[in-house]
């Protein structure tokens, strides 16, 4: 469906990317910026100069398809119009506040509807800027519930990089240099290997049933661990989509053992799988919610939400919050949120990215045989394709080779994968057939490019 209040267009490439401007860019960031931050090269990246919808525009003025979102956050599209428009208003009224010690009314209300939509009695909202900061407000409220410090998570798994993030991320090129300065209590155990879209079938049950043996088996000998945290769907390990009985078996595991489970909805929230979280799945009602990205329509924005018998473990502030920071409740981004909020009810995305799941896996599946495709997994508006050499190990280079053969092309498309080797694409809602046709197109020629690249 085309969405009249954007001009939903293909691909355009003036001068091959990135062009002169985007390589002046990278120069003088190379000299400014922390060189572990972005990567430069002279084929990656472009610079962003302007996006509206499912268009991104470089500072070349080469016109592409985003397949990512800009990492999933701009799930209405970009810019979009109604969300520009309310944060024009609220600026006019008030740009910043003091979250925790002079609310607004904006944070009630925002609280009062993430209540409504969330699963079950998960109602009490703390709120934060970065996906992380939800992640680390959880962490700290099973410690104070529990009395325990540490954390079971999985293999594969991506929580963010703060400190206590960081705790329960898996990727050991994250987590090394660092390891000395993490907490020692938390551990990681296998999350169920992933059977491509066949996710509801026998094969996909057998791989959970084995995985949560091994986290009872974990928990049955660590008196420490008070929590468990999981993706529903891992994201950046890969969009690794494991049966519906995994997370329902997570959950009575906590609630036998005594022990908390804290979802991660921070990219699978908010519609992107076609339910409003992807817990509802299974069924599930988690202790603590984590919800990012996507929230703030564009500006950062996350909460932990929480069952009101777990968070009453912070007690009642005698005036000093213990979990706080200088943006908490931001004025400007509460708004964008009730307003993002209010489209994605009003306009019914919810059961529109459902019922686009099918026709975006009957797309998908012609890649299937092609040489090199060893698996492609999806759900909604949320799709891999795993890459790996003819010996079955992952392909990497050919994985990052296919992203900027795609980037030269017009589509914009991330690798990912705890080795590195899948494609992830989490387009805008507002992606119509023939930009996705025509992005799919260029993947499958960007793919027959690199079909020969080695490591």
């Amino acid at each position: 469906m085309v969405e009249a209040r954007f001009q939903a267009l293909g691909p355009e490439i003036r001068v091959t990317p990135p062009g002169p401007r985007s390589r002046a860019l990278a120069t003088r960031l190379r000299a400014v910026e922390c060189r572990d931050t972005t990567y430069l090269a002279e084929d990656f990246p472009i610079f962003w100069q302007r996006a509206r919808g499912a268009n991104v525009w470089d500072a070349d003025d080469n016109r592409y398809v985003d397949l990512t979102a800009a990492f999933g956050v701009a799930t209405l599209g970009h810019s979009h119009p109604a969300i520009a428009a309310r944060l024009q208003q609220q600026s006019d009224l008030l740009v910043h506040g003091m979250g925790d010690v002079h609310p607004t009314e904006l944070k009630v209300c925002l609280a009062e509807a993430l209540g409504r939509i969330a699963p079950g009695d998960v109602s009490v909202a703390l709120f934060g800027s970065s996906g992380f900061e939800a992640v680390e407000a959880a962490l700290k409220t099973a410690m104070l519930a529990t009395g325990r410090p540490g954390a079971l998570a999985f293999e594969g798994g991506y929580h963010g990089l703060g400190y206590g993030a960081l705790g329960v991320t898996w990727r050991e090129d994250f987590r090394s240099a660092f390891q000395m300065q993490l907490q020692p209590h938390s551990t990681h155990v296998p999350y169920p290997a992933s059977v491509g879209v066949h996710h509801a079938s026998a094969a996909a049950a057998a791989a959970a049933a084995r995985a949560l043996d091994g986290v009872d088996r974990t928990l049955a000998s660590a008196d420490a661990i008070g929590c468990i945290v999981v993706e529903p769907i891992q994201g950046r390990g890969g969009i690794r989509i494991p049966h519906a009985d995994f997370l329902a078996g997570l959950r009575e595991i906590c609630s036998r053992r005594g022990r908390l489970l804290i979802v991660d909805e921070i990219l699978t929230g908010l519609g992107r799988t076609g339910r409003w979280f992807d817990c509802e799945r299974s069924s599930v009602v988690p202790d603590l919610l984590c919800i990012g990205k996507s929230l703030g329509g564009g500006l950062p924005l996350s909460v932990c939400l929480g069952r009101p018998e777990v968070m009453a473990a912070w007690g009642v502030s005698a005036g000093e919050a213990r979990h706080t920071s200088t943006f908490l409740g931001h004025p400007l981004a509460c708004a964008a949120a009730l307003e993002t909020l209010a489209i994605l009810h009003g306009e019914d995305w919810v059961r529109r990215v459902a019922s686009r799941s099918g026709d975006l896996e009957a797309s998908l599946a012609p890649l299937g045989g092609a040489p090199g495709i060893a698996e492609i997994r999806g759900l909604g508006l949320l799709w891999g394709i795993e890459l790996a050499a003819e010996d079955g190990t992952p392909d990497a280079a050919r994985t990052f080779a296919t992203v900027k053969a795609a980037l030269r092309r017009g589509v914009l498309v991330l690798g990912g994968g705890s080795a590195h080797n899948v494609l992830g694409m989490t387009p805008p809602f507002c992606i119509t057939a023939t930009q996705w046709e025509t992005a799919l197109e260029i993947v499958r020629q960007s793919l027959a490019e690199t079909a020969t690249v080695r490591a």
